[in-house]
């Protein structure tokens, strides 16, 4: 589930460390998409057949969002539920990352603010743990399986939904 191998490196190459820097990328490419309401830097992160789990994450509020699956669907869903009503910050930190040949597994924290366009003093603070899946699409990575957890939440979860 979570990445807790005691090492970092399981070799000193250089495409091992090319490899660990564009899977961070294809987080950092879904959080930045988001914010910036790019709907291309967005989808860039997603392997066409991709699921995006953010129901244990709403559980802990009361939300029952859908499992999204397939990347048009989750890019559709996410940035449309978004438009015009949502500003969005992610900041993403402690990446940890199991390599296995074309597949790989990551492991970080993402805390994401939601403010209401129209209203910023109704925000929603998350801190959220990620247990992402990707695979390797030619010399980027892309994620398959994104679940997101809630650690702690503040403000308002109406901000999101």
């Amino acid at each position: 589930m979570y990445v807790t191998t005691h090492r970092a490196l399981t070799s000193a190459s250089l495409e091992e460390l090319r490899d660990r820097t564009e899977i961070v990328d294809a987080l950092l490419r879904f959080g930045l998409g988001q914010d910036l309401a790019d709907r291309e830097l967005f989808a860039s992160s997603f392997a066409a057949d991709a699921e995006l789990d953010f129901r244990p994450a709403a559980a802990r509020w009361g939300g029952a969002p859908p499992l999204m699956t397939g990347r048009d669907a989750i890019v559709e869903q996410i940035l449309a539920g978004f438009a015009g009503r949502v500003d969005t910050t992610h900041q993403v930190t402690n990446p940890r990352i199991a390599l296995d040949g074309d597949t790989a597994a990551l492991t970080a924290l993402v805390e994401a603010q939601h403010l209401l366009r129209a209203d910023h003093a109704t925000f929603a603070l998350l801190k959220n743990r990620y247990d992402v899946g990707l695979v390797r699409d030619g010399a980027r990575w892309v994620m398959r399986r994104v679940r997101i957890d809630n650690v702690w939440y503040t403000g308002d979860p109406t901000a999101i939904f």
